[in-house]
């Protein structure tokens, strides 16, 4: 995905712990809840009842985009949680600790999708740190090396990979017509709106005003400005 690229070019740069977790639904989605969100803005999803939220939409055919994309995005959610994990051990905070959980739910939306279309995973039994796709590879390497510096760094890098998120899942949306698929990137992106909150809010209690990186000033501050997202997206079949 292009964002990706110029990230690489331009860089200078399992499911969550359930306490203190409340979720709501939106008013659309009657479902029962898999999104769930604390004060802090840390957004976790229940992939079983997700899955079979899933199987209420209709089937439609997978084109060679839709298929690239949702291995890209497996992998990109992969990323962070890879990247979160390395960060916590490194400066011990629980902003790392906790998102990193919730990108392994993360991961499993993807997956659900990935198996509802049986695409082989590109994860498979990949650790940490080991990417099939090798530009989210040199990403890592890249991203790690930064965070390592300094905790303020290593909070940039975590606010970076959010914002890189909501615009590779922005272009993935305006690829695809399936609604299973619009259905679990529009709820990543919330998820990821109310990581980016997350992270800025940790960078900014080190003294520092948080620039945004990737996004454009208007659409940070549409983001930043407004209220941690709570309770799904409703379904685009309903």
């Amino acid at each position: 995905m292009r964002t990706l690229f110029q990230v690489l070019i331009f860089s200078a740069i399992t499911a969550a712990t359930a306490v203190g977790f409340t979720a709501c639904n939106n008013d659309n989605d009657t479902d029962p809840e898999w999104f769930a969100v604390d004060d802090r803005g840390y957004t976790t999803f229940d992939c079983t009842i997700l899955n079979s939220v899933l199987n209420t939409a209709p089937y439609q055919a997978l084109d060679a985009t839709e298929r690239d994309n949702l291995l890209f995005m497996r992998e990109e959610e992969k990323l962070a949680r890879d990247v979160y994990l390395k960060l916590n051990e490194t400066w011990n905070r629980q902003v790392f600790d906790n998102i990193s959980q919730s990108e392994a739910t993360h991961m499993c939306a993807v997956l659900n999708l990935l198996n509802r279309y049986n695409v082989p995973d590109p994860v498979g039994d990949n650790g940490v740190g080991v990417f099939t796709n090798q530009d989210l590879q040199n990403l890592y390497t890249t991203l790690l090396a930064q965070g390592s510096n300094s905790l303020l760094e290593a909070l940039a890098v975590g606010a970076a990979i959010e914002e890189i998120d909501i615009l590779d899942l922005q272009t993935a949306l305006g690829e695809t017509d399936n609604q299973d698929i619009t259905y679990v990137f529009e709820n990543l992106m919330a998820a990821s709106r109310n990581h980016l909150r997350a992270f800025v809010q940790n960078y900014e209690q080190q003294g520092v005003t948080y620039v945004p990186q990737y996004l454009t000033q208007a659409e940070y501050d549409a983001i930043i400005n407004d209220d941690m997202e709570k309770g799904p997206k409703g379904k685009p079949w309903q």
